[in-house]
């Protein structure tokens, strides 16, 4: 191996260079320095975006600067100080507001198409920057309101955005006149906006796009008005308040979808023709191919039927251009990638998450279908995302975890399916950021001993320029996981990391703490650094616990079969993959007590707990955040996927849902939510409680007010984990007699 240097593929053996010269620890690794020491948890820069022109990366620095890295050398600067960045602030956001704006990633700014204006989003506020004058002038004073989606227009004309359920346009250069885009003055109508079952389930980020030509906005128009209500009670003021969510519970009618295209000169309207269910099925992305045609994709309710349409704005009309099938569901790869005359199209029809290359007629889409060339990857490995496609290379950079389901690599391949290469080297996971020509990347990479780092790259070289990188506290010497591969009974291999105390232990001696997720989808043993979830462990290492976390079979990252286990099938399946995991932990690490297990989870995780300390008698102690607790109470997108609709699956929905055995409850178990959770509802803690309490069992209990699904903030977030660690102090951490 070479020695290191500037390649990007050594920079980690700088890295554990210099943690190998950190001083001993000086002291203990505590819950509230995780939450208030920004070194320990080292996330990567926030918003990181480049500039239209492709000469910089921009980014957000912790002390709230906005960063400039330059695209041929990584050379950084400050672009806007945090000072000027401050003052273009609005009013605080409310709890709901900053969870979804955090949990799902809402940029805070964006580039204007001549990489000279920036608009800063402050809550919903609006700001356009200008950089040659340094000055930021209000654009948009649109309160708190979630979801307000700022964008350009192509040729950077007007700025648009959505207020009160409304798409509103104001013109360029600065205009006093705002126009309203659509408006019915009906509530139950979204047009443009996200709603939060697409938002959370289906990965949509905006459902509004200009067209090329500017002349023109396609939306999705979203009528929630047959979607049941779920009220969320906000008990801190004198006069408690509720606030009504739409959200369709399993087998409960969805939002109406159609879409639609307003012109933005004259506000005229059209509906494009699409087949769907009113009520039941789902466009989950939609985009255009020209300036006079859109692409629109479409899910069946039951998840099984994916289509591509074309639709012909002038007169409404669509035409299928792909269709798929699958047996039981698909996964969460939605995303479909148009380029030119062809469509990328993603799909594990050949039992892993590949590339399809579709082509059709590009000067009539309307004519024909779209046909397939070929399959553009294959391989024992997952795709999980198309970066970009080079035009003039006609190349496809692609994340794949192909080599090791651990690992996210970058990797290409051309468009005629030749000259597939790995450009990323070192060991870990790779989130790299492409320029508008393709030329460069920012990568954002780490592992589990190494922080994130970003360095700036060029697809043509094997150098890379580091201009980030995480500095560690060196008052906390920080611990490794051991990475470790267990198997389920059929023999699949199952992922794993063990966090052990330090120092030597008698036989029997270490108790067991198991924290899996569990669920679909999600992918939790990686070869990435863990943050929060990594420096909790150690918390609990140091008091004496070892800490396991498995990656069941239903769980992502590894194939149709590994995922559509989970296919009618939420806990038998994924407990008996867990406890063997446990008893092969057991045995490799006599130290371990098998007379002293624990579990704990928050959301599906959460679930989990319940499920295993219902079904097993071998938990102690466990710790349950956020859990669904009848499946009947989770919402219709997800919980359909997997387990289709009450009516037709009555039976696995009661034998799933852990209320039906809560009076088989081993253990001492803590119950933990917010009650201003909008994702999981505290209905579900509430009804799980009303059972133990029909059952004579203990519980206790720790709510949150307001707080939402993420339970964010450093007090509450400090408070949480203080009291999961007391827990297991109190109900695990001395041996019986």
């Amino acid at each position: 191996m070479p020695s290191c240097s500037c390649l990007r593929a050594f920079v980690l053996c700088i890295l554990v260079s210099s943690a190998a010269t950190l001083p001993a620890q000086t002291k203990p690794l505590t819950v509230s320095a995780i939450f208030t020491d920004p070194s320990l948890t080292a996330d990567a820069p926030r918003g990181m975006e480049w500039s239209p022109d492709g000469l910089r990366m921009t980014y957000l620095s912790g002390d709230g600067d906005l960063m400039a890295a330059d695209g041929e050398s990584g050379k950084t600067s400050v672009l806007v100080a945090k000072e000027k960045i401050g003052s273009m602030h609005s009013s605080a956001a409310s709890e709901q507001d900053k969870d979804h704006r955090s949990r799902y990633g809402e940029a805070s700014y964006l580039w204007a198409p001549d990489s000279k204006h920036l608009l800063f989003d402050s809550n919903g506020a609006l700001f356009l920057y200008t950089l040659k004058t340094g000055l930021g002038v209000s654009i948009a004073e649109t309160g708190t309101a979630s979801g307000d989606d700022p964008k350009f227009a192509p040729d950077g004309s007007a700025v648009s955005y959505v207020h009160d359920h409304d798409l509103y346009l104001r013109r360029l250069p600065y205009s006093q006149t705002v126009m309203r885009l659509t408006g019915s003055h009906d509530a139950s109508l979204l047009n443009g906006e996200v709603d939060w079952l697409y938002l959370e389930e289906l990965d949509v980020r905006s459902n509004y796009f200009w067209a090329p030509d500017s002349k023109s906005i396609a939306y999705l128009q979203m009528n929630e008005a047959a979607v049941p209500q779920y009220p969320i009670t906000d008990w801190i003021p004198t006069h408690a308040t509720v606030k009504m969510q739409r959200y369709p519970q399993p087998g409960d009618p969805n939002p109406v979808v159609r879409v639609g295209v307003v012109n933005v000169t004259t506000g005229h309207n059209a509906w494009m023709k699409v087949p769907l269910t009113a009520g039941e099925d789902y466009i989950p992305r939609f985009g255009w191919l020209n300036a006079h045609t859109l692409w629109i994709e479409t899910l069946t309710r039951d998840h099984k039927h994916r289509r591509l349409y074309f639709a012909d704005v002038s007169n409404g009309r669509t035409r299928l251009a792909l269709e798929e099938t699958d047996a039981k569901f698909f996964d969460e790869s939605y995303d479909v990638t148009i380029n030119g005359a062809n469509v990328l199209w993603m799909s594990w029809r050949d039992g892993h998450t590949q590339i399809y290359l579709y082509n059709f007629n590009e000067s009539d889409p309307m004519s024909g279908e779209a046909k397939m060339v070929r399959q553009l990857t294959s391989g024992d490995g997952e795709v999980s995302s198309i970066k970009t496609v080079d035009p003039a290379g006609r190349l496809v950079y692609y994340i794949s975890n192909e080599g090791d389901p651990r690992e996210q690599q970058l990797w290409s391949v051309k468009l005629d399916g030749t000259g597939k290469r790995q450009l990323t080297e070192a060991h870990g996971v790779h989130k790299p950021e492409f320029s508008p020509n393709a030329r460069r990347y920012a990568d954002n990479f780490s592992n589990m001993e190494t922080p994130p780092t970003v360095a700036m790259c060029a697809v043509t070289g094997d150098t890379c320029n580091n201009f980030w990188q995480s500095t560690l506290n060196p008052q906390y010497k920080l611990m490794t996981p051991r990475a470790l591969t267990l198997k389920a009974s059929d023999g699949t291999p199952l992922y794993a990391s063990l966090m052990l105390p330090p120092g030597e232990h008698q036989n029997g001696s270490i108790p067991l703490i198991n924290n899996p997720y569990g669920g679909p989808h999600v992918q939790t043993v990686e070869n990435a650094w863990q943050g929060h979830t990594t420096l909790f462990d150690q918390v609990l290492a140091e008091h004496g616990f070892a800490v396991l976390h498995v990656d069941n079979r239903g769980m992502g990252g590894r194939g149709r079969d590994f995922a559509q286990a989970a296919y009618h099938n939420f806990g038998p399946i994924q407990l008996q993959d867990q406890l063997s995991a446990m008893d092969q932990a057991l045995a490799q690490f006599p130290e371990l007590d098998a007379k002293r297990q624990g579990w704990w989870g928050w959301s599906w995780g959460g679930s989990f707990t319940l499920y295993a300390m219902t079904h097993s008698d071998r938990f102690k102690a466990g710790v349950c955040v956020a859990p669904v607790t009848d499946w009947r109470n989770y919402d219709s997108t997800y919980t359909e996927r997997y387990m289709s609709e009450p009516a037709q699956n009555a039976d696995q929905y009661r034998d799933f849902s852990v209320v039906t055995n809560a009076d088989k409850l081993h253990g001492r178990l803590l119950l933990v939510h917010g009650t201003g959770d909008d994702n999981v509802h505290m209905e579900n803690t509430i009804q799980f409680i009303q059972k133990l309490i029909d059952a004579h069992l203990p519980y206790d209990l720790q709510l949150y007010p307001r707080k939402t699904h993420s339970i964010a903030g450093a007090d509450a977030r400090t408070h949480l984990y203080t009291r999961v660690l007391a827990q297991f102090q109190a109900y695990l951490g001395e041996p019986s007699e």
